[in-house]
């Protein structure tokens, strides 16, 4: 019996994109799992449809954690212009949604002072995306 991790983690290459939406669901809580966060950081820059990219970028948002904000930040210092768009379409979904999010530009002061200057860069753009959603 698979465990529910190891099932996400097959759909995550699946063929069918409402699958890979699924999976980025899924794997989103476990966005400090090396596994895991590979997969979703592929999810995040699906090139085959951007229902994908929005879709775990909100999942991401809305589990708020250093380590899935991380994950969307690097995705945006990689994104060309398209997909960037995506990418911020679903943090802003998850900042607006009904039940509230964990302070997501507070995770991305933490982050201003990560190693990796890719993530530094990622998440000066989230910060500022989720700076424009409170007013």
């Amino acid at each position: 019996m698979m465990s529910g991790l190891e099932a996400a983690l097959a759909e995550a290459s699946s063929p069918s994109w409402s699958q890979r939406v699924r999976a980025g669901h899924d794997l989103a809580p476990f966005a400090d799992v090396p596994e895991a966060a590979e997969a979703l950081a592929g999810l995040l820059l699906d090139v085959e449809d951007t229902a994908v990219t929005r879709q775990t970028a909100e999942a991401l948002a809305r589990v708020g954690t250093v380590a899935s904000v991380r994950l969307i930040s690097l995705a945006v210092a990689e994104a060309d212009d398209h997909q960037a768009d995506w990418l911020q379409t679903g943090v802003h979904d998850a900042l607006v949604g009904p039940d509230g999010v964990p302070d997501v530009a507070a995770v991305c002061g933490q982050l201003a002072r990560d190693p990796e200057e890719a993530v530094r860069r990622g998440a000066a753009e989230v910060s500022a995306w989720a700076d424009g959603t409170r007013c």
